[in-house]
C-alpha cells in the first residue's frame, strides 16, 4: 500500500469515527426524527459516513472481483444518496428564504434601559 493510500485510508477511518459520534449524539440528545433539518443532517452524516467506510474497506482489504464490485454499487448509490440530500438542502434555503421574505418587516425592538 502506498503512503498516499494509507493517508486516504486512515482520514478517511477518522471521518467514519467522527460522523458516527455525531450520528449517536444528535440521536440520543436532540428530536431530529420532528424536523426536516434533523433528517437532513442525519441523512448527509451517514451518507458521508458510508462514503468513507467504503473507501477503507476498499483499500484495506485491497477487495477485487465480486466484493469490490459490490462495494463499488453500493459507493454509487452513496452518491446519488448525497445528490439527492443536496437536492434536499437547496430546497430547504429556498422554502426559508420565502418565509423570510414574505414576512413584514418587523421594526427593531425597544430596550428598556432601566433610566
Amino acid at each position: 500500500m502506498t503512503s498516499a493510500e494509507l493517508a486516504n485510508a486512515f482520514v478517511s477511518g477518522v471521518v467514519v469515527v467522527c460522523t458516527a459520534t455525531f450520528m449517536i449524539t444528535y440521536h440520543l440528545r436532540a428530536p431530529w426524527r420532528s424536523t426536516v433539518i434533523g433528517w437532513y443532517l442525519m441523512t448527509f452524516a451517514a451518507s458521508i459516513g458510508m462514503l468513507c467506510l467504503y473507501t477503507v474497506l476498499i483499500t484495506a482489504w485491497g477487495l477485487d472481483g465480486l466484493p469490490a464490485t459490490i462495494l463499488r454499487f453500493i459507493r454509487t448509490a452513496l452518491l446519488l444518496a448525497v445528490g439527492v440530500v443536496m437536492i434536499q438542502c437547496t430546497r430547504m434555503v429556498i422554502t426559508a428564504q420565502r418565509v423570510r421574505d414574505a414576512a413584514p418587516d418587523e421594526p427593531p425592538a425597544q430596550h428598556d434601559s432601566g433610566a
